[in-house]
């Protein structure tokens, strides 16, 4: 019999990628300020996210994740909110209408604070320094005081995840979302890129589908399916006592839920099935997702659902894979066998930023868009081969006009790197990139879904 769960039954194992605070007393105190604060998001919310990806498990729905690699307190504002908003509602679109398939959103946002590190420490000519985990314990500066854990950083981050939700409430809900503003999202850098005309004629399509609609009589003001959208955020549940003190009963179910977002994942440093993060992440009612990597076994792989989804629940977990674009084919056909042998329903979701970091000439850490789009192809390719759905992608990326990762249509050299790089920790995909990896999916995601509604025609004898 597995043993009892409580919220902070995490504390009794061993745990990876913890800072060491000095001040227990202050950490003690920080911790229960937040068990006193609102919830951030809702169990029905994440009920309802819960629903939205049981249809992606089952080939009828696509996900789409992504956002930031770190969200920075220094960057916190209003417009790279609302533009990271706009071009993942393009992506968005473009996915459901030239992809031909309904797209749930959830976006690393409100939340996606605390990075995991290679190495504890960091040096820079011959001073060493504790490694920048993330603004929500210390500081990005390179300095002895920046680097020491604090957690008075906990409640800032709370109070930036509460107004960035708020935000995107508001967006969601209040009219900006209405595809009525289809061509109003495109972001003015992006206007002139490649990308930006195919979206232009898109848009122009679904302009016309609306003008049609609406004379015979659908509009957005009777269904508000139309001008409405459903946005959920997610983040790497790192900081565990944080999470904990936003672990919550619902009053209607009894459940305990994460309240800091609606989908949290467990990273591939962290996945160790006796050990803390996975101890957390077994009691809590949220979907959740699971970074698969490349030292992921396909016997590793069912001892962890085992014991994070024993009731095999539709909807709960979502499998991250991030091999390495030369490492899908190696690695992915023997944990989907497994999951099919043992009858686990998942969602199939491919995260091609972390496999395919590299350092660039000048020595800027970079993600070739060549080798993205290659290990999204190869992640398709391995599920059509195997009969399964490949059902999401999990992207590192912002609404910014940044240069970080090389490629693109715009052609992004490692000269190009040092322009606009503005990351706190790993290269994004900037919003050109990002829409030309939409239309791209696009094209995947059609004949996937084509390809599944053919019957298949025995030979003849």
């Amino acid at each position: 019999m597995a043993e009892r769960w409580s919220p902070n039954s995490w504390r009794s194992k061993p745990i990876q990628q913890v800072p060491v605070y000095p001040d227990e007393a202050a950490l003690a105190a920080a911790e229960g300020q937040l068990a006193g604060f609102p919830p951030l998001v809702f169990a029905g919310e994440a009920r309802k996210l819960k629903r939205a990806l049981s249809k992606v498990a089952a080939g009828e729905a696509f996900l789409l994740q992504g956002g930031d690699c770190a969200e920075s307190f220094a960057e916190h504002s209003a417009d790279n909110i609302r533009d990271f908003f706009r071009v993942f509602l393009q992506m968005a679109v473009v996915l459901t209408f030239a992809g031909g398939s309904p797209v749930v959103k959830v976006g690393r946002i409100a939340g996606q604070f605390a990075k995991p590190r290679s190495a504890p420490n960091e040096t820079i000519g011959d001073v060493e320094l504790p490694s920048y985990r993330g603004d929500i314990i210390n500081d990005i500066a390179f300095t002895a005081e920046g680097r020491i854990p604090d957690p008075r950083r906990q409640l800032e981050a709370y109070r930036q995840s509460a107004a960035t939700l708020n935000l995107l409430r508001a967006f969601a809900t209040g009219g900006y979302a209405n595809l009525e503003n289809v061509h109003r999202w495109t972001l003015g850098f992006v206007k002139d890129s490649p990308g930006s005309g195919r979206y232009r004629e898109l848009a122009d399509r679904i302009s016309e589908t609306l003008d049609f609609m609406r004379a015979i009589g659908i509009d957005p003001e009777t269904h508000p399916e139309m001008r409405t959208t459903d946005m959920f955020t997610s983040h790497e549940a790192l900081l565990l006592g944080y999470e904990q003190a936003m672990t919550r009963v619902d009053s209607t179910s009894g459940d305990w839920y994460a309240t800091s977002g609606h989908m949290l994942w467990i990273g591939d440093r962290t996945r160790q099935p006796e050990q803390a993060h996975v101890e957390y992440f077994r009691g809590v009612k949220n979907p959740i997702g699971l970074k698969c990597g490349p030292s992921l076994t396909a016997d590793g792989l069912i001892r962890l659902l085992d014991i994070l989804n024993p009731e095999n629940e539709s909807g709960r977990m979502t499998l991250i894979c991030r091999f390495g674009a030369e490492k899908v084919g190696d690695h992915l056909p023997a944990l989907i066998r497994a999951v099919q042998r043992e009858g686990r329903t998942v969602v199939w979701s491919c995260d091609p930023m972390h496999g395919n970091t590299i350092k660039a000439s000048n020595g800027y850490k970079t993600r070739p868009y060549d080798l993205i789009t290659q290990e999204l192809r190869s992640f398709f390719a391995v599920h059509e081969a195997e009969g399964t759905y490949a059902g999401g992608v999990h992207l590192e990326m912002t609404g910014k006009d940044v240069t970080e990762c090389t490629g693109g249509a715009r052609a992004i050299t490692d000269i190009d790197l040092a322009d606009r790089y503005h990351t706190f920790c790993d290269p994004r995909l900037n919003a050109g990139q990002a829409l030309e990896v939409a239309f791209m999916l696009a094209d995947l995601v059609k004949r996937e879904r084509q390809g599944k509604a053919r019957p298949r025609v025995e030979a003849a004898e």
